[in-house]
């Protein structure tokens, strides 16, 4: 077997921005919603395209800092709910500590909503601008609002907290703003495109339209009458994605897609014996006089090994490529990564 080593000007590395519809089928818009008709856990609410048999596409969570909106885990031990420790998990992956509160706008809630988009579907992260929510009111569906987040409307200014970026939601369609903004306390949320994550403020969101909400009954009771107020604000926030006022999710998934080219140049001189034992006879001479004077091999694969001699990737040709002194082939190896 034959060995050349790649020198440093036979590579080079491209990268480009792969951008996809979130859900399914890489479809951008999500126009149907379906979720168990029993739901009985206070910490998530699954949504799924058509059926629960179907693909999942995010989850709706409620969290609240005291842990309002549901029932101690354990009576023995007291402001344990499922709703405390949805808030601290999510405060832990956004702020990586265990007492900042959040923060939309300039005003500090004690609860949200999260839309959590299933992990598979926005790939390395959510594409920036590509967000148009629509959430309906609760009287009759009648009041309706579209969200998004503001990256073309704040140019390229880019916020973090601590190493997550986000981007704050407004009211408006892939990521332009609305002709006009009503007054509400906050914002109506932040976008967290590297974790998957938006988040919903409830006070704004339950405001009435005049104030730009949509009305959203949020409670915050410890318990009531049949469940757990957090699967009722679950079931709440739900009925607001999938009303007939709204029945329209749109976002789109993004990733960067590095690739690495090797340059295989096969000179004339080089790769026209063939080391296939079967063309040698007993006594070691070939057994086609022909290839003595005219030696000619076909290339089908080309090997790349390291500095051990271990073979780390294949590259196979669409078809046998002839090779023999008269002939040169350049062949270019693709590795994505």
């Amino acid at each position: 077997m034959s060995f050349v080593r790649y020198n440093t000007d036979d590579s080079v590395i491209s990268s480009e921005t792969v951008v996809r519809g979130m859900w399914t089928a890489d479809t951008a818009s999500l126009t149907t919603f379906f979720t168990s008709s029993l739901v009985t856990s206070p910490y998530y609410l699954n949504v799924y395209d058509t059926s629960t048999t179907s693909s999942l596409q995010f989850a709706i969570q409620y969290g609240h800092l005291n842990g309002s909106g549901s029932s101690d885990i354990n009576s023995a031990v007291d402001d344990i709910t499922p709703t405390r420790i949805t808030y601290g998990q999510y405060r832990s992956l956004i702020y990586n500590d265990e007492n900042s509160s959040f923060t939309f706008g300039s005003v500090t809630s004690k609860d949200f909503f999260a839309l959590n988009i299933a992990r598979s579907r926005f790939k390395e992260s959510i594409k920036p601008g590509s967000l148009a929510l629509k959430l309906s009111g609760s009287s009759g569906g009648l009041t309706t609002l579209t969200l998004t987040d503001d990256s073309i409307t704040n140019g390229s200014v880019t916020n973090f907290i601590g190493s997550n970026r986000y981007y704050t939601l407004i009211s408006g369609s892939t990521g332009t703003a609305a002709t006009s903004l009503a007054g509400i306390s906050g914002s109506y949320g932040l976008l967290f495109p590297d974790l998957g994550v938006i988040l919903l403020n409830p006070l704004a969101l339950s405001l009435s339209s005049a104030n730009g909400g949509i009305g959203l009954t949020v409670n915050t009771a410890n318990s009531a009458s049949g469940a757990p107020q957090s699967i009722v604000n679950l079931a709440s926030m739900y009925t607001a994605i999938s009303g007939s006022g709204a029945k329209s999710f749109t976002l789109q998934s993004q990733e960067t897609v590095s690739s690495r080219y090797f340059f295989t140049r096969v000179k004339n001189n080089e790769f026209n014996y063939t080391t296939n034992p079967s063309v040698i006879n007993d006594s070691g001479s070939l057994l086609y006089d022909t290839l003595i004077d005219n030696p000619q091999t076909y290339m089908t694969t080309v090997g790349m090994y390291n500095d051990n001699n271990e073979l780390v990737a294949v590259a196979k040709l669409s078809r046998p490529l002839i090779k023999d002194f008269t002939k040169e082939a350049l062949i270019r190896v693709k590795l994505d990564y």
